[in-house]
């Protein structure tokens, strides 16, 4: 597979000319002439290196530069205008090299495919120690009994590495994250991990993702192309949202799953195939059922091992602590200059919001307070986003207190962790939902 290369220059004929030479040498190369399109084009096309000019329009080089250190890959910078502290500034974010324009092409080809070695060492030996050492469930998952419960199924299920999984769950609680998870404790380990969105695609562009097409299959066909299921031969196919799989797919994935074989697009051959499928959803695929958008013996063909992963709201209270200070190492070893720790003010907001859009706001929230409160010893109340730092924390219970007021604290902690809903906090008290609104409107608690 070439080595893709991501080039960004304002000047189109400098895009041009070093695009063209590095194109003759074999590479996949993308062009953008501005910082934000850089940015943008290092999450979707994923290069593995980058040339990027120092004076750009919008963002310079050396902020796209700190943003780009966050992605596994080499970056150099070429310049017209080189300096002695910029050079020095561009290595301290991590830049592989710092070359001035005009630059000799054979000289530049040398450092990129220097700075490419680099990078393909950094992640064989990533893999290697993931092969290695792969996580235990139980120490990522949570700490409370429940979680724990669910991480038991989880090895439980890797181990199974030929039953199919279907992982439901709100959007941002973590099913791509555990599917990846099952792989990696799986014997599967040392196979392809391969992941396709099922939404937002027709169904003939899916059907080419997940099969592929022989050539001329359609008018763009120019060749043959292979399939997911083809890639991910031995290993994992995840196949998130597939509730939105398109009707007419649903029966070719259901053949590909109970025959593990399939015909591409356009092509009369039957392709053999080895691969443990994991489906995921947000939706109710038992109701997509029986509105008859969704084929039932596909679904019982998916649901062989139903693995459900909760929302924040409905975790403990030590499984969000504890997932508050994983993030919070894993985006340390990105934002280093950002704290270590939270304020106790900071951290019972932390605790006790809803967190709606679940794991992925929570990093979200924590990435944003580590960029803000750079140069400060603990992350507090004035770095988290408004729908946080605007929540006022139910004050301590004093010693000495009456009955009823400590009620009257107990149920307005239970009502701010579960983000002022009423049934899921009369659950946890365990008292009715009549009797929990009788006693907000006793105590006069604005939840």
């Amino acid at each position: 597979m070439a080595d893709a290369l991501l080039i960004v220059d304002d000047d189109p004929d400098v895009l041009q000319a070093i695009g063209d030479y590095f194109e003759r040498l074999g590479y996949d190369v993308f062009r953008e002439t501005s910082g934000e399109a850089a940015v943008a084009a290092c999450s979707s096309q994923r290069p593995d290196a980058v040339l990027l000019d120092l004076r750009l329009p919008g963002m310079d080089g050396l902020q796209v530069l700190e943003v780009l250190r966050r992605h596994d890959l080499a970056v150099l910078l070429l310049t017209a205008h080189g300096d002695i502290a910029t050079a020095v500034r561009a290595m301290q974010l991590g830049a592989e090299n710092f070359l001035t324009k005009p630059v000799d092409m054979p000289l530049l080809a040398a450092a990129v495919a220097r700075a490419l070695e680099k990078v393909h060492l950094r992640r064989h030996n990533a893999l290697l120690v993931s092969q290695l050492t792969p996580p235990a469930a139980e120490d990522v998952l949570g700490v409370s009994r429940p979680m724990r419960d669910l991480a038991r199924q989880l090895t439980m299920l890797a181990n199974s590495e030929r039953s199919t999984v279907l992982l439901t769950g709100e959007s941002g609680t973590g099913k791509g994250w555990v599917a990846r998870l099952i792989h990696r404790l799986s014997k599967r380990r040392d196979a392809p991990f391969v992941d396709v969105n099922c939404a937002g695609l027709s169904a003939t562009f899916l059907d080419s993702e997940l099969f592929g097409h022989e050539k001329g299959a359609f008018t763009d066909a120019r060749e043959l192309k292979q399939g997911l299921f083809e890639v991910a031969h031995q290993g994992s196919l995840l196949l998130d949202e597939i509730a939105e799989l398109a009707p007419e797919l649903q029966p070719k994935v259901l053949k590909a799953i109970e025959e593990k074989s399939f015909r591409r697009l356009g092509g009369t051959r039957e392709i053999r195939v080895d691969v443990r499928l994991i489906a995921a959803t947000n939706r109710d695929v038992g109701e997509a059922v029986r509105q008859g958008r969704f084929r039932d013996d596909l679904y019982y063909r998916l649901n062989v091992v139903p693995l459900h992963l909760p929302p924040l709201r409905e975790r403990a209270r030590e499984d969000r602590l504890a997932l508050l200070r994983k993030l919070l190492v894993e985006l340390k070893a990105e934002l280093p200059q950002g704290p270590s720790e939270f304020t106790s003010e900071a951290l019972e907001r932390l605790l006790s919001y809803a967190w709606p859009g679940n794991i992925r706001e929570m990093r979200n929230v924590l990435e944003r307070a580590l960029i803000v409160s750079r140069g400060v010893e603990r992350i507090g109340p004035e770095h988290l986003p408004p729908e946080l730092s605007a929540r006022a924390a139910p004050p301590p219970v004093q010693a000495g207190a009456s009955l009823a007021e400590m009620e009257r604290h107990h149920i307005e902690r239970t009502l701010r962790r579960h983000g002022g809903n009423r049934t899921r906090a009369a659950v946890e008290l365990g008292i009715s939902r009549a009797t929990l609104i009788n006693k907000i409107r006793t105590y006069a608690l604005d939840v």
